[in-house]
């Protein structure tokens, strides 16, 4: 089974950016689709951002023009590119794939300051 490792987050002013990596064991090619999941202090998780395995990707409206996701086949990556960021993206953002099975990554935090 795949395993994968976020990296990227940390403590930003709110304005600022971050790009969280996500690092897959093996390659993406053709997993069907990878993404980010976020989960805030008392709060539902939610669907970020995805990617399929053709390339197509999907954002939630509350990141849409701010966040880009990203593959690198090569590096066996996927990334997600924030910019704008806003205080309400505070978060547990935790990477996903879809295999056999849905495989989760640690998770990384984001903290954005106002």
């Amino acid at each position: 089974q795949v395993q994968l490792v976020e990296s990227g987050g940390g403590l930003v002013q709110a304005g600022g950016s971050l790009r969280l990596s996500c690092a897959a064991s093996r390659s993406i090619f053709s997993i069907n689709a990878m993404g980010w999941y976020r989960q805030a202090p008392g709060k539902q998780r939610e669907l970020v951002a995805s990617v399929t395995s053709g390339g197509s990707t999907n954002y939630a409206d509350s990141v849409k023009g701010r966040f880009t996701i990203s593959r690198d086949i090569a590096k066996n990556t996927v990334y997600l590119q924030m910019n704008s960021l806003k205080p309400e993206d505070t978060a547990v953002y935790s990477c996903y794939a879809v295999v056999s099975l849905v495989i989760w990554g640690q998770g990384t935090q984001v903290t954005v300051s106002s």
